[in-house]
């Protein structure tokens, strides 16, 4: 039985150059009302963003004052790794998931992974967009590149994963916080998933929507990240 007290779900928002789509995706955030009357934290941080994005978020902090949403800045941009990272230093909840700050992915799915954290008390769950048919991707080149670091992924730690490069990834917060981490930029995903599986764990899936948005849109993610999310694979496969 789970206490009296009801839990948190800590939100990270890793934020570089996100004006055109912060204040909506905290919006679709807020709005959200999450299973078991789980309440919100909400942590931004600012990885040195050059436009207004850090003003919106002050702005949006000052207009619901009534909402648990932070604002961490860097000075200057470091990568989406280490936001992630400062990120989970001021963690209080007692789960965390990770969001992007477009609107590529669907708060509402929160509800779809916290069961998994609640009532089945995994330490780690997946949301996987291969996992819905009617979810379209943007690029064919980040589509197979996606397949390809996953099917690497369970090769090397005998996973039965359909989307490894997903940014839904929810964890129970002090398991997270007992990973050690060393990412500054895109490889946080594999770096988390690499460490997760030499646990022993079998990362849990579910099904997610996914919107995808092109690079004239501000997506920031290149293919020569997915050849590097397989080198980081491999290397903490045989290291620490």
């Amino acid at each position: 039985m789970e206490n009296s007290r009801n839990k948190t779900l800590s939100i990270i928002i890793p934020s570089y150059n996100e004006e055109r789509t912060i204040v909506q995706i905290l919006n679709k955030i807020i709005s959200v009302q999450l299973i078991e009357q789980t309440q919100k934290e909400i942590i931004i941080v600012d990885d040195g963003s050059k436009d207004s994005t850090k003003e919106l978020v002050n702005n949006y902090i000052s207009s619901h004052p009534n909402e648990s949403i932070y604002l961490i800045q860097h000075t200057v941009n470091q990568g989406k790794g280490m936001a992630i990272r400062t990120g989970i230093t001021k963690v209080s909840g007692d789960y965390v998931i990770i969001q992007d700050a477009d609107l590529e992915y669907e708060p509402e799915d929160y509800n779809l992974l916290l069961p998994e954290l609640i009532y089945n008390q995994k330490k780690v769950v997946y949301g996987s967009r291969f996992l819905i048919k009617e979810n379209k991707h943007s690029y064919q080149s980040f589509y197979y590149g996606g397949l390809l670091v996953t099917t690497v992924t369970n090769i090397l730690f005998n996973q039965h994963l359909t989307d490894e490069p997903t940014c839904y990834k929810a964890f129970n917060s002090e398991f997270l916080k007992s990973i050690p981490l060393k990412c500054t930029g895109f490889e946080f995903c594999p770096e988390v998933t690499a460490k997760v599986a030499k646990y022993g764990i079998k990362i849990k899936e579910i099904p997610i929507h996914y919107y995808p948005r092109s690079i004239n849109e501000g997506k920031k993610i290149r293919w020569t990240d997915g050849i590097e999310a397989i080198w980081i694979l491999i290397k903490y496969r045989f290291t620490d």
